[in-house]
């Protein structure tokens, strides 16, 4: 209204219709405790929409210290459980080491077990072979024995048959007839 209204030259005044003044102040008294009220009404909602903003913000925070908790939770968990797998490995690797003496020096028993054993075999068979042929022997000498008997027998018998067929005189001493020609 001011900028719109007549101006009084080299005076540098305005000329302002009083009544269109005086009502625009009137409607501004009367549209003021309007206009209070919705700014402090605005002010209110401001104030609620920063508290709730303040609370979401909380809420987010409190979430991600909770996952974050969460994931400390599970990183704790998960080196707990690789210590327990590399302390389980090493009970493992220690009891296999333990099992593989075992059973080497369980080895090295059973091979000079069999070699004790193989040793007495060797010595009972070479036992045995030396009785055997002893047994052989004296078996053998036996058998000459008695083939040199039956021989002599034999050679007394032809000796008998010879002289028969050629009778010699019998020289003094030779009595039973074992002369020689």
């Amino acid at each position: 209204m001011i900028l719109c209204s007549a101006r009084i030259p080299l005076v540098g005044r305005t000329l302002i219709d009083e009544e269109k003044l005086l009502d625009h102040l009137d409607f501004i008294r009367v549209s003021l405790p309007e206009a209070f009220q919705e700014s402090v009404n605005i002010i209110k909602q401001k104030e609620e929409i920063l508290l709730e903003a303040e609370e979401y913000g909380q809420r987010i925070v409190n979430a991600a210290q909770a996952k974050r908790a969460q994931i400390l939770d599970e990183s704790d968990i998960i080196y707990q459980a690789e210590q327990e797998a590399v302390q389980l490995r090493r009970q493992v690797k220690q009891e296999c080491e333990e099992m593989m003496q075992e059973t080497l020096a369980e080895i090295d028993r059973q091979r000079r077990t069999c070699q004790q054993e193989l040793e007495q075999m060797k010595h009972q068979a070479f036992t045995e072979a030396t009785a055997i042929e002893k047994g052989a022997d004296q078996y053998a000498d036996g058998v000459l024995e008695n083939i040199e008997h039956q021989l002599q027998d034999m050679m007394r018998i032809i000796r008998n048959g010879r002289q028969q067929l050629h009778p010699e005189p019998q020289k003094p001493g030779n009595f039973h007839g074992t002369g020689k020609k």
